[in-house]
């Protein structure tokens, strides 16, 4: 995650994102570098208008909270109706109980 911090950073500041660069920013950090990170992070961002990416990804999250929210109501609802015909049995079961004893 720092790497992209580091590129994020440079991005900000109107730096070019290079791997000197984001080499650099890391070492200042205290992080220790791994060059084969910089270099496929640096070749992942050639090309990518990180302000549009960013953009993106803001309104990213809003449709990714709704899909777990949306998923977790069937599952919520089945597990009161589990709970329902649990009841159901334990009563019916308790009733026939009941019944035995008086004859």
């Amino acid at each position: 995650m720092e790497y992209i911090y580091a590129a994020l950073l440079l991005h900000n500041a109107g730096k070019d994102v290079t791997e000197d660069a984001v080499k650099a920013v890391l070492a200042a950090a205290g992080i220790a570098v791994d060059d084969a990170r910089v270099k496929a992070l640096v070749a992942a961002l050639d090309g990518v208008n990180i302000e549009e990416a960013i953009s993106k990804a803001a309104a990213a999250p809003v449709a990714v909270a709704a899909a777990p929210a949306a998923a977790a109501a069937p599952a919520e609802a089945a597990a009161e109706e589990e709970e329902e015909e649990e009841e159901k049995e334990d009563e019916e079961g308790g009733m026939a109980g009941l019944g035995a004893l008086f004859g």
